[in-house]
């Protein structure tokens, strides 16, 4: 994988998470190049990283033999039908880090048949702590899907799905999952501030106690975790009597209703796109 050029097409904070990861883990910075309509997020990324840097996707992509596309998508159509009429894209392997946006959608919008994986990354890959789902269909050569996993593994962890509607299920479970911890620990740290507490010492109370727990649930992966949840939960105890309350108010159906929204939400723009 050191000999290919990687040429990122959009220079966000997923883009600066993965090349991070990249260099980090030993690979070439002058292997890499990120191509941008922005100069700042450019000189950015060439000052703190010393990889080459380009205005022109059209140079980027001339150079690469691997094009992460890391573009919004009510942008990619219209920059991946631009690639496409300006040069030959044959023999390059794509990554898409999209959602929403379908295998084949997306080859029709590079005007081709070529090698490609979508991904789905999450935001802690911007500490080398993300997940990332992966899909690429059979006739993928296990060398190029290996190349796409160890790029993805240098920001966290990585799953393969054998369905391409499977995606949807990583978004609403991993890619967009951040969020709803995120709304937890705010719920939390609100009341304990309601409660009387500082707001910077509710803050630390609730973020180490989910590290924590997070460590736990890593560190125990042969116990199940209701297993887990159940050696924390004495009978008639104080945790006992929370969960119960959660139980009460259906917290299961609410999470899989907020899931269903997520996924349902991917569909739409599987449509839309």
């Amino acid at each position: 994988m050191s000999e290919k050029t990687i040429a990122f097409i959009g220079a966000g904070n997923m883009t600066r998470s993965i090349i991070s990861g990249l260099i980090n883990s030993g690979y070439n910075p002058n292997k890499i190049i990120a191509s941008n309509p922005s100069v700042g997020k450019l000189d950015s990324l060439r000052a703190d990283l010393n990889i080459k840097t380009t205005q022109n996707n059209h140079q980027a992509v001339k150079e690469a033999d691997v094009v992460v596309l890391a573009v919004k998508p009510q942008l990619m159509e219209g920059v991946c039908q631009d690639l496409a009429s300006q040069q030959a894209l044959d023999g390059k392997l794509f990554v898409s880090i999209a959602a929403g946006i379908n295998h084949a959608r997306l080859l029709e919008m590079l005007g081709g048949q070529y090698d490609l994986v979508r991904t789905m990354p999450n935001t802690p890959s911007l500490l080398s702590k993300g997940m990332t789902g992966l899909y690429a269909p059979d006739s993928m050569s296990s060398e190029n899907k290996k190349l796409v996993e160890h790029m993805m593994a240098s920001v966290g962890d990585t799953l393969w799905v054998t369905k391409e509607s499977d995606i949807d299920i990583v978004i609403a479970t991993a890619g967009s999952s951040p969020a709803y911890f995120f709304l937890f620990l705010e719920s939390m740290q609100n009341h304990a501030v309601e409660l009387g507490m500082s707001k910077q010492d509710s803050r630390k109370l609730v973020q180490q106690a989910m590290l924590g727990a997070a460590e736990m649930v890593c560190h125990n992966d042969h116990l199940e975790i209701g297993e887990l949840r159940a050696q924390v939960t004495s009978k008639g105890g104080t945790t006992a009597q929370a969960v119960e309350s959660f139980q009460a108010s259906d917290l299961q159906s609410i999470v899989a209703k907020a899931m269903d929204a997520a996924i349902s939400r991917a569909q739409q723009m599987s449509k839309q796109f």
